[in-house]
């Protein structure tokens, strides 16, 4: 009973509290049995203040349109004699005036509560589904683009094979059937035309990319044409089937890489294309000299297995990523290799990306991505928390955007500083149906600038419009 007897002069005291706090700040609002920082019971405060003057606005509004129709009410009274309509045509006129006041409190109300909640929404960017590239027989653990010379798609998948693709006409130019086991990473050379693979055989592979990517014709559209409707994609993708012919098909490496001791999650080019480093599920990462084959350095330090290995695109620096929950920094530009460990994440990092010239962007099974300064390590710059874990990121060479590929299907977008841009895709009946392990971006291109993989079989080109963003906001 005593307890009880508390409780109620509890809930009592922050009635008799809050109703007389007409002029109170907010911390004097919810001071009374409130967990809640000083900082965020503001913000609340001032969010429901908003909220509250958006539906007095509103109460307004309905009362003087509810005393129009009371007057055409008594209008209508008026013009009766004995129970009995003067005319049908007045009736009918005032019957139809209250229906469309009706409708317009109708209409009120739903513009006033989407105005309301429209201002707690991030606007998105805007996107859509421009070309799918099908062939691959199981998932597809990578998706990346060549660095230099004819612009093409190249993708690794767990069936064995590596391939790459004409982007215009989604069909593919080449196989590369070496492997003997998952193909887990694919990266083009800075300038030559050479592809570095990675494999599950405990391999590295380096072959040639002879292509030739057939002419095609860009189709002009006018400013506001931003979105491509789904059947005329599909009608496109059928004439380009029709007409792709067999892909070439290479099983000799240029250079089989050798030294690990399990498989090879990764592999990239060092700047200046000379040197190739691996990444391993044996711990070590492995740099290699690309015209002997010879082993130049072994690095080791790394807890558990590696996850991903990734190069800065003109220094000599190499980010390694862990599922001991650090990615580590390896300068080779001193004799004497820098090495600089982060500790951000509290589960495996998947992903670490170099983004600009002294960045590095982190993702990891936590859920988390983080953004770091090469030159101040001890904290990151922007935190952007997600719903699900992250895989293989990239970040957009100009724009410096940021695609999250997700365990839940989804790709996130965001800006270097954390913004929330969008999220893909926006409908359940569109893009990927399982995990999507990587993404890639091609900002040179104005019909399709970012491309997905996923263990759905799935490779997707998308059109991005960051622009867009901004534009709806305004409006």
């Amino acid at each position: 009973m005593p307890m009880e007897s508390l409780a109620k002069d509890k809930r009592k005291g922050v009635r008799r509290h809050r109703s007389s706090t007409d002029g109170l700040s907010a911390s004097r609002l919810y001071e009374v049995d409130s967990l809640l920082p000083e900082p965020l019971r503001n913000r609340l405060y001032d969010l429901f203040g908003q909220i509250e003057r958006e539906f007095e606005s509103l109460y307004s509004e309905n009362i003087a349109l509810q005393d129009k129709v009371e007057r055409l009410e008594s209008c209508v009274s008026s013009d009766k004699v004995d129970g009995q309509d003067v005319t049908d045509g007045v009736l009918k006129t005032s019957k139809k005036s209250g229906s469309q006041i009706s409708q317009k409190i109708k209409t009120t109300y739903k513009t006033s509560t989407s105005r309301i909640v429209s201002t707690f929404k991030t606007p998105s960017a805007g996107c859509h589904i421009v070309r799918e590239y099908p062939g691959h027989k199981d998932g597809v653990w990578e998706v990346t683009m060549s660095r230099s010379g004819q612009k093409v798609l190249g993708t690794a998948s767990a069936d064995g094979s590596s391939r790459l693709w004409c982007i215009e006409t989604a069909g593919c130019l080449l196989q590369y059937l070496g492997h003997k086991g998952s193909v887990n990473s694919i990266r083009f050379h800075p300038v030559q035309d050479l592809v570095v693979t990675g494999s599950g055989d405990q391999t590295a592979h380096v072959w040639k990319a002879q292509i030739t990517v057939p002419p095609h014709q860009e189709k002009h559209q006018s400013s506001g044409e931003d979105e491509v409707s789904e059947k005329e994609d599909a009608d496109t993708i059928f004439e380009q089937a029709d007409t792709v012919q067999d892909p070439l098909v290479v099983r000799t490496p240029v250079l089989e890489l050798h030294g690990h001791t399990g498989a090879v999650v990764a592999a990239d080019w060092l700047a200046g294309g000379s040197q190739v480093i691996t990444a391993s599920w044996d711990r070590t990462a492995v740099l290699y000299d690309t015209e002997t084959g010879d082993v130049i350095n072994s690095l080791t330090g790394h807890d558990q297995e590696l996850t991903n290995v990734c190069t800065h695109p003109t220094q000599k620096l190499v980010v390694t990523s862990s599922k001991d929950t650090t990615f580590r920094l390896w300068d080779f530009r001193d004799p004497s290799m820098q090495l600089n460990v982060f500790q951000g994440h509290n589960q495996p990092v998947t992903s670490a990306v170099f983004a600009g010239s002294d960045k590095v962007v982190s993702g990891s099974d936590d859920r988390s991505v983080k953004v770091w300064d090469l030159k101040n390590m001890r904290s990151p710059l922007a935190t952007m928390r997600t719903d699900s874990a992250v895989n293989r990121l990239s970040v957009s060479p100009n724009q410096l955007i940021i695609a999250i590929p997700h365990d839940n299907r989804h790709i996130r977008l965001y800006d270097i500083n954390g913004g929330r841009i969008g999220r893909l895709p926006r409908s359940s009946r569109s893009g990927h149906n399982r995990m999507v392990c990587s993404t890639t971006w091609d900002d040179e291109s104005a019909v399709c600038n970012l491309f997905t993989c996923g263990f759905d079989r799935q490779v997707i080109g998308w059109h991005i419009n960051p622009q867009k963003k901004d534009k709806d906001a305004k409006e």
